[in-house]
């Protein structure tokens, strides 16, 4: 006897596309709400307006000394010392290279003088050995020729003599001149390395420019503020000295937020040290170019400056803020949850809940985030839509949207699937 199993392969699939199975999916009934994308990030409080003390130009060391944070200064007090010891070498090495040259100099002027006072004893010694030939001229009447021819002749000699050391002694003073002003332009040369060798040491140590509270800056590759034994280099910010009447966040987002963050959008910041406290600002400023997390990285942070426009309390600087950025907000509009949107075909669906199954539509989406997405056509409100995907047996039918007014037009928009 053979027993049919017909009738239970039918009774299996009919179960299977029982509506009863629809009850068991989640759904989430369409309705009007606001719709909000937000992206969050970490900030920190700094004053709207400060002076901020850096590292000096083309500098590179280690922060031997730094003041404390928070510390109330006086104009000229002490905030931070940079050692670098190559600079203090390269002033050591030009101290001692002014003094060589100031020695020579000196030795200069010394052999120099000596030589001249050397010539003009004896161009003295020439005038001397002058008068007493014109005095012994004065005897030649009573000499015999020889004697007289002899007198001519050492009066000839001296003259010569005279002519020659006066022409020697001016020479020697061109050449005094000459290589004294060479010296003294040398030395010159070394004072003035000297003078910036100086200049460069004494930025090293750098102090208040007026009163104020003294803020550490952030170091940026740890992310906390900066600490002795710290490195700093070209212009880096070591001291901010704050105006306390306004403040700011400064955002240092990374590149796949940055890009969605623009100008004019709202924030809304919370404190870790001010909880259930709020404040409200806008985005007022974004950095073209970023900088590496640390040297060598790939990866690169941007900065972001946004106000703080109200406050139930205003933060005080060095607060970590935590930032709401409301990158597009929409009043009354359809929002559907994102795991309630399935591709299929290259569109958009929900699926439908119906008495008998569900109703497969396409949908327009509007404006989506991570988690929502406003839909522009294909639903009216009120429906329940699935949030998982339901079986292809409780799928009745499938509604498309019509085609634009320029495309080729489908026959019918409706499809029902045969049970």
């Amino acid at each position: 006897m053979k027993i049919s199993l017909l009738p239970a392969i039918l009774v299996a699939i009919a179960a299977s596309c029982s509506p009863g199975d629809s009850d068991s999916i989640s759904t989430c009934t369409v309705s009007r709400c606001d719709f909000e994308n937000s992206l969050y990030v970490d900030g920190y409080v700094e004053p709207a307006q400060s002076t901020t003390i850096s590292c000096p130009p083309y500098v590179e060391g280690i922060i031997g000394f730094l003041v404390e944070d928070g510390v109330f200064v006086q104009a000229g007090d002490l905030l931070a010392i940079i050692e670098v010891p190559e600079i203090q070498t390269s002033y050591d090495e030009l101290k001692s290279n002014l003094e060589d040259a100031q020695a020579g100099l000196h030795k200069t002027q010394a052999d120099l003088n000596l030589q001249y006072a050397l010539l003009e004893a004896q161009v003295k010694n020439n005038e001397a050995e002058t008068q007493i030939a014109l005095l012994d001229s004065l005897q030649l009447k009573y000499a015999t020729p020889n004697q007289v021819r002899i007198k001519e002749l050492e009066m000839e000699m001296v003259t010569i003599n005279k002519a020659r050391f006066t022409k020697k002694l001016q020479s020697l003073n061109i050449i005094r001149q000459s290589e004294i002003k060479a010296k003294e332009l040398k030395v010159q040369q070394w004072e003035n390395r000297l003078r910036s060798g100086k200049e460069k040491l004494n930025s090293l140590t750098i102090k208040a420019p007026r009163d104020g509270l003294a803020l550490r800056s952030v170091f940026r590759p740890t992310r906390k503020k900066l600490q002795v034994g710290d490195p700093a280099w070209h212009l880096m910010p070591l001291v901010d000295l704050p105006e306390l009447t306004a403040m700011k966040v400064k955002i240092e987002a990374p590149e796949m937020d940055y890009k969605y963050i623009n100008l004019e959008d709202s924030v809304i910041f919370s404190f870790d040290a001010l909880p259930g406290k709020t404040a409200f600002g806008k985005i007022r400023m974004k950095s073209p170019v970023g900088q590496p997390y640390k040297e060598g990285s790939k990866v690169k942070f941007f900065d972001i400056e946004a106000s703080i426009d109200s406050a139930q309390v205003l933060p005080d600087p060095g607060f970590t803020a935590s930032c709401r950025i409301l990158l597009k907000q929409v009043k009354d509009t359809l929002v559907v949850p994102q795991v309630a949107i399935f591709g299929e075909d290259s569109m958009k669906v929900v699926f439908v809940k119906q008495q008998n199954g569900f109703e497969m539509r396409q949908v327009a989406l509007g404006f989506t985030s991570p988690k929502e997405a406003i839909i522009s056509a294909g639903l009216q409100g009120d429906e329940q839509i699935a949030l998982v995907r339901p079986p292809e047996g409780s799928i009745r039918k499938k509604i498309l949207l019509p085609p634009p007014p320029d495309s080729i037009k489908i026959n019918t928009n409706e499809q029902k699937y045969e049970e």
